[in-house]
């Protein structure tokens, strides 16, 4: 029995090995491919730009963008795969790690015309998607259970920003955040195989083309230790700020009545934001590089400010407009029916902060600051405000600068940008709205557990009805054909009005003279607790605490469903507390 078992163990993980590199190899291709198909669109727009005297016209792209996302998902796929990353999430924590085939190429092309066209929004989150989806499908074929399927969502969410980003130790740990994939020795495995197949998929496809392009110039000196203190405290701050203006701008445009309002408010407003502000068109890595090498020389050729950068204090103005305005204009964008991240707009709000931290400093006469090095690390600590991902965003820019010399101020940056962030904001950006809705899966084995169980399921029905003028000579016939003890008192309208236990019946059971007397109101009384359908599993364990009930209704707005069972929930629990232990 022993011999079987192990070699069932050794032939299930040899099968996720395989499926972790298929998966890493997959997701490799989809980045490499994505982004080629975006580069494919600016390559466009930049021939066209060669017949142009003024480049204006940019600006109206990101609005065309939206409109051609919302005719393309409507006509052609007849299908919206929803945002991102939250989608894979939700998959894990309520759709038994299952997601939708159709996801595959809708959040593919459609992130490929949004950024193409120039919105303001990141390929990273649609490739996560695009690549959970497609490992999803691939692995159905070997039937696997709910762990190894959130397994394999996780190796593609790892493989997907090891190949964005050629940072495949980073790629992990961004799993293991915020995908809220428990790390251990049998976790890391397909994790490491998936991380290191994407990366080298990327480099054979597209060589060394990062999208960052960077290499320290200063190494880390005590004597700048303050200037990472403060940027880790306005990058909390800042965090916070992306997140609730992008939330709110979801929120705004999300009041408007139709797609077609959406589009055209939020493409009109993302037109204006980019015409006088053309550094907003896209992702913005060009600019980030930018800003890497020390430099802002491409906010010259914007004619309608060329004259502030002169002064000092001009480009500070530019830099806290950029700052302020990017997350509205990924905000618009998304909203406006776009498919983009939100990982691409963190880093360049992040290294825009940093920037503007160093400018501000050099107005003081001779003060030295390492105005790369704050780029860098002002990244690392947006994406750990954003993401409550300390441990991405140092290994990140680790990753990304060839070596750990920065390591010490990544650590505290990230460290109290997350802190801060996290007294701010409860959850990060992905995971605020399941969180609201009771649908997020955490770390926490009894929350998570409590995330996987659907009330649904733990309804029991075989209870027999009775109606409150019911007498008591017909309760004694429905009693005897009854194998509960419990029975819901319902009006004609299917409303819960009461229940009657049989040991309120017992005494009476046997006084025939009183059953043309006595009616079932008469025995009724009002439960204990009552729980409705959608209520949060964790609010439902809090009413049998509190209760100390062995059974509660359920009722949908009122009309009674069934009764679920404290023994049937405990049941329920122990099956998925093994489910989520991936290790």
């Amino acid at each position: 029995m022993k011999l079987k078992t192990w070699f069932s163990d050794f032939q299930h993980s040899h099968r996720l090995a395989l499926l972790s590199l298929l998966v890493g190899f997959l997701s490799g291709l989809i980045a490499v491919i994505l982004k080629k198909t975006a580069s494919g669109f600016h390559l466009i727009i930049d021939h066209f730009k060669t017949f142009s005297e003024h480049d204006y016209w940019i600006a109206f792209l990101p609005f065309l963008g939206l409109i051609l996302v919302r005719l393309l998902l409507v006509k052609v796929f007849k299908f919206r795969p929803g945002a991102g990353i939250p989608v894979v999430l939700r998959s894990i924590s309520k759709q038994r790690s299952n997601l939708d085939r159709r996801q595959i190429l809708t959040s593919f092309f459609g992130s490929a015309v949004t950024v193409g066209m120039g919105g303001s929004a990141g390929l990273e989150g649609p490739t996560v998607q695009s690549a959970s989806a497609l490992a999803n499908l691939v692995s159905k074929k070997w039937k696997p259970d709910y762990k190894t399927r959130t397994m394999l969502l996780a190796c593609a969410s790892a493989g997907s920003m090891a190949a964005i980003f050629h940072a495949p130790v980073a790629a992990i740990v961004f799993a293991v955040e915020v995908i809220m994939i428990d790390l251990t020795a049998t976790s890391l495995f397909p994790l490491l195989l998936a991380s290191i197949t994407a990366f080298m998929t990327a480099h054979v496809f597209d060589g060394d083309q990062r999208l960052l392009q960077s290499s320290l110039r200063f190494g880390f000196e005590v004597g700048h230790l303050h200037h990472y203190i403060a940027l880790g405290i306005l990058s909390g701050f800042g965090a916070s700020y992306f997140s609730r203006i992008y939330l709110g701008v979801l929120k705004f445009v999300g009041r408007l009545n139709t797609s077609r309002k959406q589009i055209l408010i939020s493409g009109t407003i993302l037109t204006l934001i980019i015409l006088f502000i053309p550094n907003l068109f896209g992702e913005g890595y060009p600019f980030i590089n930018e800003l890497l090498k020390d430099s802002t020389r491409s906010l010259n050729e914007n004619e309608l400010w060329a004259w502030m950068l002169d002064n000092p204090l001009g480009i500070l103005f530019v830099l806290i407009t950029l700052l302020l305005l990017k997350v509205v204009a990924t905000g618009l964008t998304n909203g406006g029916g776009g498919i983009g991240g939100v990982f691409a707009p963190s880093l360049f709000m992040g290294a825009t902060l940093g920037m503007l931290y160093s400018r501000i400093w050099k107005l003081f006469p001779e003060s030295t600051t390492p105005t790369g090095n704050l780029v860098l690390v002002g990244m690392a600590g947006l994406v750990a405000g954003v993401l409550h991902a300390p441990l991405t965003g140092m290994f990140l820019i680790a990753e990304l600068t060839g070596g750990y010399s920065l390591l010490v101020p990544l650590m505290i940056t990230t460290g109290i940008s997350f802190y801060i962030s996290k007294r701010l904001n409860k959850h990060n950006l992905y995971t605020q709205e399941l969180a609201q809705k009771g649908e997020l899966i955490t770390h926490n084995k009894d929350q998570a557990v409590l995330t996987l169980m659907n009330l649904k399921d733990e309804i029991e029905t075989n209870f027999s009805v009775v109606k409150p003028e019911m007498s008591l000579g017909d309760l004694v016939q429905v009693i005897a054909q009854s194998n509960r003890n419990l029975f819901p008192v319902l009006t004609n309208d299917g409303a819960l009005t009461g229940i009657i236990t049989l040991d309120e019946l017992r005494p009476y059971m046997f006084q025939t003279e009183k059953y043309e007397q006595l009616f079932a109101k008469d025995f009724m009384e009002t439960p204990a607790e009552i729980i409705e359908l959608n209520e949060h599993m964790e609010s439902v364990m809090k009413k049998f605490d509190e209760s100390q009930a062995w059974n509660l209704p359920v009722v949908d707005q009122g009309k009674y469903l069934g009764f679920v069972s404290k023994s049937k929930l405990f049941s329920a629990y122990r099956h998925y507390l093994q489910q989520t232990n991936l290790t």
